[in-house]
């Protein structure tokens, strides 16, 4: 690993997350088979990146009362650097997240000191040419921290690697927020569903190109397909995109599975790791992540390359 760090710039806040056979209709209601509330959201990006040697600087915002004490717990647990001090008249959001028998999640969430995050808080993170900066579309969701993000992001030293995850809400960001982000953005990583919203083309391979103009000159836009792996574009890709299979296995939880996937994607481009060999250890990061129940599942080093060796010994041989 280089000098190089992680900046994380998303919303630690508190998951409440509750195992339900299904979701229940609308008036309708359900019993839990399991329930559990632990730090979450932006936690799990940064963890990830940690797990796997990328050092990590929180600049996030996080606040004060029962919920913030949780995610101050888990981020002074986590070796992450944390720059703010925290917000001492708001407590932390938290989501409600439902887990049901297929593994899928269904978010809602309540929005705290998180959403506060301003200007002056990101000019106090000192950012090299070395680093990678995370921008979660969560944040983007919060008028104040999407105005500072975009006014912050541009200055950023040219070196300095951007990657943008829209995030579900993507339906619903401000599109000129959206757009300055995204402009100085050199990864952009996307699930099927908000590729497809942010492109309006189902196809994901087309999808993943069609998102390429709209980042920095000589980035690479990811496509997270689910099992399948992912559609990658872009001029470090080639000219045409190119899809990086995921990994068969027994998803219990997917939930953070995509942050987990963030984190190692950032941590093996920190380590010289070009595009293609990047997602495919991440697609492996988020294969482990969903084979484990709770958020912050990420692998670590040992782990991941204990299952990338055990897949590629049962990869059949060519010819």
């Amino acid at each position: 690993m280089t000098d190089a760090r992680l900046i994380s710039t998303g919303n630690v806040i508190v998951d409440v997350v509750m195992t339900v056979d299904r979701i229940p209709e609308p008036g309708g209601d359900v019993i839990a088979t399991s329930s559990r509330m632990v730090a979450g959201g932006g936690l799990n990006t940064l963890v990830a990146a940690l797990r796997t040697g990328l050092p990590v600087v929180f600049a996030g915002q996080y606040g004060t009362g029962p919920m913030g004490d949780i995610v101050r717990a888990a981020l002074a647990a986590s070796g992450a650097e944390i720059v703010q001090t925290g917000l001492e008249d708001v407590d932390s959001g938290y989501c409600v997240a439902l887990v049901d028998a297929t593994a899928e999640r269904t978010f809602v969430t309540t929005v705290g000191a998180e959403g506060r995050l301003t200007r002056d808080d990101l000019d106090r993170v000192h950012v090299t040419g070395l680093d990678l900066v995370h921008v979660s579309g969560y944040s983007l969701a919060h008028p104040v921290n999407a105005a500072a993000l975009s006014g912050w992001l541009p200055g950023l030293p040219a070196g300095t690697r951007v990657i943008t995850d829209p995030s579900p809400l993507v339906g619903d960001l401000d599109p000129v927020l959206l757009g300055a982000v995204l402009a100085r953005t050199d990864v952009l990583t996307a699930n099927a569903r908000e590729a497809t919203i942010m492109t309006g083309v189902a196809d994901l391979a087309a999808a993943a190109a069609a998102l390429v103009p709209r980042i920095r000159a000589g980035g690479f836009a990811v496509v997270r397909d689910g099992a399948s792996g992912c559609l990658l574009a872009g001029a470090p890709i080639g000219p045409e995109p190119v899809r990086v299979p995921g990994f068969p296995v027994h998803a219990v939880d997917t939930n953070g599975a995509g942050d987990a996937h963030a984190g190692v994607l950032a941590s093996a481009l920190a380590a010289g790791s070009p595009p293609i060999a990047a997602v495919r250890r991440a697609n492996a990061a988020a294969a482990v992540a969903v084979t484990r129940s709770g958020p912050a599942t990420a692998p670590t080093t040992a782990e991941l390359d204990a299952f990338l060796r055990d897949a590629d010994h049962l990869k059949p041989a060519s010819g």
